[in-house]
């Protein structure tokens, strides 16, 4: 007979964050870094780099950050990019960005309610098109933006570079349906 724990998963959006989920969400980050996956960097940057980083996002304005939670612990985080102000012609989309869940927090559905919690907030604020792109090593992650409808529309062959060699990458969208929520500034 196995035992199933049943965990607390949450999304937040988050305007401020507190020392302790920061440390944590350093952690969290380094963590998917060394598997391989979803924040950009190849190499683990240690907490200092880590905090700047997330202090940072907090500050820029058509920048959203959303931390996924198991448990009340941060364990990974997804960014909504928007347009500035003055691109009136794609205000309509937006940009989901360095998302991913650690290692150890997997296989709870918490990478699923990340994206549609992005998706809602995207929405929300009156865009139609959600667009990411994605290394095509990040095979689990394709399959996880597959499955949730995200469309391929092309394949860059030197994307990025990792361990001294290229490596092609995918661009993909979403159509999003209209939120009957308020529409946010520039959103059309």
């Amino acid at each position: 007979m196995t035992d199933t724990i049943a965990h607390e998963l949450s999304v937040e959006l988050v305007e401020a964050i507190d020392e302790a989920d920061l440390q944590e969400l350093c952690e969290a980050t380094d963590a998917a870094i060394i598997e391989g996956g979803g924040f950009g960097w190849v190499e683990p940057q240690g907490r200092e780099v880590l905090a700047r980083h997330f202090r940072g996002v907090l500050l820029v304005p058509e920048r959203e950050l959303f931390i996924a939670r198991l448990d009340g612990h941060p364990v990974g985080s997804a960014q909504l990019l928007r347009p500035p102000r003055n691109n009136e012609a794609q205000a309509w989309s937006a940009q989901l960005s360095h998302a991913y869940v650690a290692p150890y927090a997997r296989g709870h559905g918490l990478a699923r309610l990340l994206v549609r919690r992005v998706e809602e907030r995207a929405a929300g604020l009156g865009h139609r098109v959600l667009n990411l792109d994605v290394r095509e090593t990040q095979s689990t992650a394709i399959a996880l933006f597959e499955a949730q409808g995200y469309q391929r529309w092309g394949t860059h062959p030197a994307y990025a570079h990792v361990g001294g060699a290229p490596v092609a990458g995918h661009y993909y969208y979403k159509l999003l349906e209209p939120s009957r929520g308020r529409r946010g500034k520039g959103a059309p």
